[in-house]
């Protein structure tokens, strides 16, 4: 009987003690996890911009007097020729000496202008050429197998750029040679108009293209000089985002962008023309000084992919820093910093292992792994502070 006794006890015994054991033992933490798998990384530099004309032309007032009220408004075609606005001069002050010689020189300073234009044209034509023979050489080294392709895409857009670069100059020389027609008209009128205050200065439009802003709406007088329109052509235009100077640096003329969140379906292709050399600070939506640079690009698209794109229209901006083919990938979310290193918990045997890992580039959701993790491995997505080295976890696959 007292043998049986002791055996009961220590049934009894061990029994709670199991079970004590079971109910104080620590619980694993529940964790979401997720595999390393190679993949490509793009890197990108993404903020907010807005798109405008490449080439903008202010129209002004050459001379001083009663600006007859417009037909246009701002959204209307402006073909090369066409007239937009009447000036009716005021014939006291155009009669006078001093009017006179102003007209003059501003007609003298019109011929220099459009002279200035034609040797700016010259230049761009000159440049443009020898973009040509280079790309020629080129395709012939390409031919060969002698250039690489990075050469022959740099050679490819400096050629697109002086072809650019000649029809600003053509157009500017058009609208030099335009101010030139109207300053010498200026000078004719003061001579020959005899006081009549029906002669009528005509203010046409020197491009092909669209009214962005009538300045002047109604019948005013203006002076020499006044701005009355805004034009430009929809069809070169460009976008441009202001970009922290610690991310500029690695930004080159040439690089891929991609523009989305424009109102339109599709994304938009651009590449980068310029990272403006002059810094600028700007306050941020926390208050915090920021050093910022503007980055321009040309969009490629042709005009019908991106209908309903106006001057000044927001968009967001994504420009391609990196870009790799393949790379062992790890989400940012697995990464924290421990001490001056970077490190993640590894799922092994059921456990969470702390591994330090090196880590090359990234972007807003994954970066790439150099050292400390295969392909494969399973790591813990955003570890808390219940998280320790060694402690047993239950995997959750992420949502």
């Amino acid at each position: 009987m007292k043998r049986r006794t002791i055996i009961g006890a220590s049934a009894a015994v061990v029994v709670v003690g199991g079970l004590l054991f079971l109910a104080l033992r620590p619980r694993p933490v529940t964790a979401e996890v997720e595999p390393l798998t190679q993949g490509p990384l793009r890197v990108t530099v993404d903020e907010d911009g807005r798109v405008r004309v490449r080439e903008r032309y202010v129209l002004s007032s050459p001379l001083g007097g009663t600006l007859l009220r417009p037909s246009v408004r701002a959204g209307d075609p402006c073909t090369l020729g066409v007239t937009l606005a009447r000036i009716v001069p005021v014939a006291p002050p155009l009669l006078d000496e001093r009017t006179r010689s102003e007209v003059q020189a501003r007609a003298r300073a019109a011929d220099d202008a459009a002279q200035r234009a034609e040797a700016a044209l010259g230049l761009a034509r000159n440049e443009l050429d020898q973009a040509e023979r280079n790309l020629a050489r080129a395709r012939q080294l390409g031919a060969a197998g002698s250039i690489s392709q990075e050469a022959m895409e740099r050679i490819q857009t400096d050629r697109a750029a002086r072809g650019r670069d000649v029809e600003v100059a053509e157009r500017g020389r058009d609208v030099a040679r335009h101010e030139r027609d109207a300053a010498r008209a200026a000078l004719l009128r003061t001579q020959d108009r005899r006081g009549q205050p029906e002669d009528v200065w005509q203010v046409t439009c020197p491009i092909q293209g669209v009214v962005l802003r009538v300045l002047q709406e109604s019948e005013a007088v203006v002076q020499p000089g006044t701005a009355l329109f805004e034009i430009g052509d929809l069809g070169a235009m460009e976008a441009v985002a202001d970009v922290l100077t610690t991310e500029a640096v690695a930004i080159r003329p040439g690089a891929e962008v991609v523009i989305d969140r424009w109102g339109g379906g599709d994304t938009l292709q651009a590449r980068v023309r310029r990272v403006e050399p002059s810094a600028f600070t700007k306050v941020s939506a926390l208050g915090v000084e920021e050093q910022r640079v503007n980055v321009v690009s040309d969009l490629v698209d042709p005009p019908e992919k991106r209908r309903g794109l106006g001057d000044g229209f927001r968009v967001e901006v994504h420009v391609v820093t990196a870009d790799l083919p393949r790379a062992l990938l790890v989400p940012l979310g697995a990464l924290f910093r421990q001490g001056e290193r970077w490190s993640v918990f590894r799922v092994e045997g059921g456990r969470a292992v702390l591994r330090p890992v090196t880590i090359g580039l990234r972007n807003a959701r994954v970066a790439e792994v150099k050292d400390g993790l295969a392909e494969g491995d399973v790591v813990v997505l955003y570890p808390g502070e219940a998280l320790e080295n060694g402690i047993r976890v239950a995997p959750r696959p992420r949502r």
